[in-house]
């Protein structure tokens, strides 16, 4: 009873910091640790993988318009004929029952020599579709790493507040026991006891609320990473990936976010869907050879009695008149194009309106951290010298409790303070496209969605002589076929997430 109210918190804090450095040396976990988790065993990126794998093969599937197809076909027949015979027919041998059978075998080769831009036009498509999925990609992957710093941080924060809680429980108990004691001896009435007692049991429903919202942050942060918080280490520091000031914030997204990277390549991928279209009004060639067999029994099987016909010809088609369904389609995809070019710039001024929001949330962020910071000093100097007041009378027992509950909220604003700047701060960043793996965890194995592109480029049913024909149908095709324009991205920021320095560092 002889120290103040603020020491003993005080005191309890430093048994729970004491506590959890114990733990903490043996099962502490850092936040790069929880994204490495997430990025290898998150089943919604690994959905989002193997969706974009699924989006290569449609750029396989364009190029096929290239390549030669080669078919066969043959059939049998079996055939039974019965005819009624007259009496004089049967007398002349007459058969009245005739069977048969027949086979027909044919090898077809077709090559497409020109297909007036359409094939290339689905090729150039295709290709700005898998760009496109691959921005996707990067979007998921900084939203999911936003959210694991979040949850991260959740758990952090709510860890810390717990302990704030306990503590508070702890030294409202014993302020109820000197309150008890001094009523006991006549200092003070029944009612400062109540106000003592009331103070306890409110602090008791905070801290089992604190201990429920701990329980929902950890599951959450489970849910993404894949396996429950055990101790965790302080937030590394994101200063190295922060920029400068809010223009320089302005400028990286424009070149880096995935959200409006994916939606220009969509544009471009609609823009050759568009010169597509206008390619159905064009001629095109191809060269055909074909082998059959045909004509013969099947059983017995002679060969000598089938026919055989080899043919090699040049077809040209030439589209004269479909009731108007090209013109129809080529003013369809322009107006799907004229759709994705304005949405590119709905998607830059919502980029835009992101990192300015976040920035200002920063701005005011920081502010409270130095305000809060200020708030726990003097509320700590008030608390200890309302108590000290009390003892010689010039202060009451709710001023005492006053003072301890501001001293309380003053540490949790500061918590919650620095939490929200730092989440804030990697919302800002994946808006930024800036919060992907390689930037935080560069040292783990990554991802590269262009390793299975490259590995599909020559595969199965390529042949050598595609690449002169699709050179000869993009440059034949009139209008010409646009190419997707691949738009630069930056470059890797270093060093990755580093451990906050020890105390012993920091000196």
């Amino acid at each position: 009873m002889s120290h103040s109210l603020g020491r003993r918190l005080g005191g309890a804090l430093a048994g729970l910091g004491l506590a959890v450095a114990v733990v903490h040396a043996a099962f502490a976990e850092t936040l790069a640790d929880a994204i490495a988790a997430a990025y290898d065993n998150n089943p919604n990126l690994a959905a989002q993988r193997a969706t974009q794998r699924a989006l290569d093969e449609t750029y396989v599937q364009a190029r096929t318009g290239w390549r030669p197809t080669l078919t066969l076909q043959a059939q049998g027949s079996y055939n039974y004929v019965w005819t009624p015979l007259t009496p004089i027919q049967q007398l002349e041998g007459f058969k009245s029952r005739q069977r048969g059978n027949e086979g027909v075998a044919q090898l077809t080769f077709n090559q497409p020599i020109w297909t007036g831009g359409r094939t290339a036009a689905a090729v150039s498509a295709a290709n700005a579709d898998v760009l496109s999925g691959r921005e996707t990609l990067r979007r998921l992957e900084n939203q999911l790493l936003a959210q694991v710093v979040q949850a991260y941080a959740d758990v952090r924060r709510d860890q810390q507040s717990l302990e704030i809680r306990r503590a508070d429980v702890e030294v409202l108990g014993g302020q109820l026991k000197e309150s008890q004691a001094r009523f006991d001896v006549g200092e003070i009435t029944r009612t400062d006891v109540a106000q003592s007692q009331a103070r306890l049991a409110s602090s008791q429903a905070n801290l089992r609320n604190a201990e429920a919202q701990l329980a929902t942050s950890r599951a959450t942060y489970a849910a993404l990473v894949g396996h429950n918080p055990g101790t965790l280490e302080p937030e590394p520091s994101l200063a190295y990936l922060m920029p400068g000031n809010v223009d320089e914030a302005f400028d990286v997204a424009e070149r880096n976010s995935p959200l409006l990277r994916g939606q220009q390549y969509a544009e471009q991928a609609s823009r050759a869907r568009v010169a597509g279209a206008r390619a159905e009004r064009m001629p095109a060639v191809s060269l055909q050879s074909s082998l059959a067999f045909a004509n013969g029994p099947i059983d017995p099987f002679v060969q000598g009695l089938y026919d055989t016909e080899q043919t090699a010809r040049v077809t040209v088609t030439v589209p004269l008149f479909n009731g108007g369904l090209t013109t129809s389609r080529v003013r369809q995809a322009i107006e799907r194009n004229n759709s994705d070019r304005i949405t590119v710039e709905t998607q830059r001024r919502s980029v835009l309106q992101t990192v300015t929001q976040s920035w200002n949330q920063i701005l005011a962020a920081r502010a409270n951290i130095a305000t809060t910071e200020e708030e726990v000093r003097a509320a700590t100097v008030a608390a200890e010298g309302t108590h000290e007041e009390q003892k010689v009378g010039l202060r009451s027992t709710i001023d005492v409790l006053n003072a301890e509950q501001e001293l309380r909220a003053a540490q949790l604003s500061s918590i919650g303070a620095r939490h929200d700047e730092y989440v804030i701060s990697a919302s800002l960043l994946a808006a930024m496209g800036r919060l992907e793996a390689r930037n935080l965890i560069p040292s783990q194995p990554q991802y590269d969605p262009r390793a299975n592109f490259r590995r599909l480029r020559i595969t199965w049913g390529w042949v050598p002589w595609e690449e002169p024909i699709s050179v000869l149908d993009r440059a034949l095709a009139l209008p010409p076929i646009p190419q997707p324009k691949v738009l630069g991205r930056e470059p890797a920021i270093g060093p990755g997430l580093q451990p906050p320095p020890t105390p012993t560092q920091a000196r």
